[in-house]
């Protein structure tokens, strides 16, 4: 569904709400398209899979995962990339939604700065995967496994990642038919969840256990 499109942060919302979301072709595209996948990608909250390697990395530490202190470096880290969907007017609509309290970053912070993120949108008990990144090896793998560790305990029901990559297939994530994610979307968004409330996790051991559980 390729239309020009002008948003506003309340439009963005009420399109995630029906299933559809804008991408634009290139970072320099001054214009916008709505999707409505044939198929969509989630990641089930009881599927996650992390392997042997990724669970030593997590061990080892050296590493803080921190919420919502720097959501435009996230950005940037995820469009900063030769093909990206996200242009100036995305990145401007994702600050906004930031500021009023709907879109959310979890950080992967090591010595030597940002090592890897992941940004999305939270409505209800849904939260709407919007891009992840990786500035040191397993940067995005980690942030991944925590921010399905905080919306599990958060309440959240559903994690759409909208299409699925190797990278994401190989972490668990499926995909679906556009019903089967509307009917689950529905049910979704009259839960109360909770994002940016919540504590920061315990430990590693915390966390995967809680995965554990759920898988």
């Amino acid at each position: 569904m390729r239309d020009h499109v002008l948003l506003t942060p309340e439009t963005l919302l009420k399109a995630y709400e029906v299933g559809i979301f804008p991408m634009s072709e290139t970072r320099h595209s001054e214009s916008l398209f709505w999707v409505d996948p044939r198929r969509r990608g989630i990641l089930p909250l009881d599927g996650l899979h992390v392997s042997r390697s990724l669970r030593r990395r997590l061990r080892r530490g050296g590493y803080d995962i921190r919420i919502n202190t720097a959501f435009a470096s996230v950005v940037d880290g995820c469009a900063a990339r030769d093909e990206t969907w996200i242009n100036d007017e995305l990145y401007a609509l994702y600050l906004a939604l930031h500021d009023s309290g709907h879109a959310h970053s979890l950080e992967v912070w090591t010595d030597r700065g940002l090592a890897g993120g992941i940004f999305g949108v939270a409505i209800g008990g849904a939260f709407f995967g919007e891009s992840m990144f990786s500035a040191e090896a397993n940067g995005s793998k980690i942030a991944l496994v925590y921010l399905v560790d905080r919306l599990i305990r958060g309440g959240f029901k559903l994690f759409d990642t909208q299409f699925t990559t190797d990278h994401l297939i190989t972490m668990g994530a499926v995909e679906i038919s556009r019903a089967l994610y509307r009917d689950r979307l529905a049910a979704a968004l009259v839960v109360e969840a909770s994002f940016a409330e919540l504590p920061g996790p315990a430990s590693v051991q915390d966390v995967l256990q809680r995965i554990t559980q759920t898988s």
